[in-house]
């Protein structure tokens, strides 16, 4: 038992039927139906691997695909072939979620074996849009197709999927309303290390926020700095740039343009009140970057051309980043610091990573273009933890319980563990 949620430690798991939810999203090339990036996969793979070493008939139920864009969706079946090669054993794959094929295969499990069903956002109850509009709660939940079917089957839930735990769907938090429930290997390994950092981070502690999630990134820096744990953050990518509005920096129209069509205007208006407070705590790029005829070009604040989109911060914001990332304890990096992809605009990026990659601060990085960076820039091993959850990883540090630590909660309350 940690934090309260039992582990796999608490249950006897031979030849019962474990439903394992997992966070194995990845990109997805869809014209060879090859995976991009395995970082998730190998995540869970100690957890996979612990349930049928221990003889658990292992059923994983996972997603692919954004949260609302239902044309990202794709098949879980590539993951499949990846876990086995990963965990040198069979594993199964199923073109069904909860239906009758699925639910006959899972009645047909021995010992040991592992089967994977097919993407769990085919089901319309496990869609961001489902849940943001309908909101079902964590009771309602239990009522779904889903866990209706799938939970009759079952005599133990487990959950490894930090990445996901933000998220208040019937696979995350559905199950643990009927079933016996634990946390796997990987969640609670998340759970144990940003607790533990974010109770007495080592000073001075900095965190990075960039990216283009931006109701993420703003209630983080409110909570961080509210709370104290925060020393400095310096901002980049779609923040910088939201704040420097704020300020009424003149960015650039095709900047300002992206920032009102992405129906982020709001937060302007909250990034000049947090900055007002927390001024002196704030790092905002002094210089930024854009492209014009495919070529990078720079410019300090005062002279952005009034037509341009800033895709990246400048060699001297760079510069100055990198030099108090060196010299801090903590730091904690969510988002690039522009568009990183392109080799004109990535530039500030690849020096706030490299800064990454020197500093002997303990540096925690998460977020899904976060990790893709640090693959990119080949400093996997100078990071000293990678978070495989963003958003979840952004909410944690908020304070806020999450809705599956709740779930999970409430399972070890109602229906306790095999070793109590």
């Amino acid at each position: 038992m940690q934090f309260g949620i039992p582990t796999i430690d608490d249950f006897t798991v031979r030849d019962k039927v474990v439903l394992c939810r997992v966070d194995i999203n990845q990109p997805v090339d869809k014209k060879t139906g090859e995976l991009k990036d395995i970082t998730r996969i190998k995540a869970c793979v100690p957890t996979i691997k612990e349930l049928a070493d221990k003889g658990a008939k292992v059923v994983l139920l996972a997603h692919q695909g954004s949260d609302i864009e239902y044309k990202n969706y794709y098949t879980t079946e590539p993951h499949a072939k990846v876990l086995a090669e990963l965990l040198g054993r069979k594993v199964e794959f199923i073109a069904d979620v909860c239906g009758p094929a699925a639910q006959a295969k899972i009645k047909s499990l021995q010992a040991g074996d592992i089967l994977l069903l097919d993407n769990v956002r085919f089901m319309a109850e496990e869609q961001t849009l489902f849940e943001l509009k309908v909101k079902l709660t964590q009771e309602e939940q239990a009522q779904t197709q889903l866990v209706k079917k799938l939970a009759p089957l079952a005599e133990l839930y487990v959950c490894d999927a930090f990445a996901a735990a933000h998220r208040d769907q019937p696979s995350l938090c559905g199950f643990e309303q009927v079933l016996p429930s634990a946390m796997g290997r990987l969640f609670e390994q998340e759970f144990k290390v940003i607790s533990d950092l974010m109770a007495n981070p080592a000073r001075p502690c900095v965190f990075v926020l960039g990216g283009a999630k931006i109701a993420d990134a703003f209630l983080m820096m409110e909570t961080v700095l509210k709370n104290g744990s925060a020393d400095l953050v310096l901002t980049g990518g779609l923040v910088a740039n939201i704040i420097l509005s704020a300020k009424g920096v003149e960015i650039g129209q095709g900047s300002l343009d992206f920032i009102l069509k992405s129906n982020y205007g709001e937060y302007i208006a909250k990034a000049k009140e947090i900055y007002a407070q927390y001024a002196e705590k704030i790092i905002v790029p002094i210089d930024l970057a854009f492209t014009q005829t495919g070529l990078r070009q720079e410019a300090e604040l005062e002279s952005i051309p009034a037509h341009v989109t800033v895709k990246d911060i400048g060699s001297k914001t760079a510069t100055a980043y990198a030099e108090k990332i060196i010299a801090a304890k903590t730091v904690f990096v969510n988002g690039p610091m522009g568009v990183f992809e392109d080799p004109a605009t990535e530039y500030g990026t690849k020096a706030i990573w490299d800064a990454l990659g020197q500093t002997t601060a303990y540096t925690v990085l998460g977020g899904g273009d976060s990790i893709a960076a640090t693959k990119k820039y080949s400093l996997t091993d100078k990071i000293d933890y990678i978070c495989t959850g963003g958003g979840a990883m952004i909410r944690f540090l908020t304070g806020e319980e999450l809705p599956v630590i709740k779930a999970l909660k409430h399972a070890a309350k109602t229906f306790g563990t095999d070793k109590r």
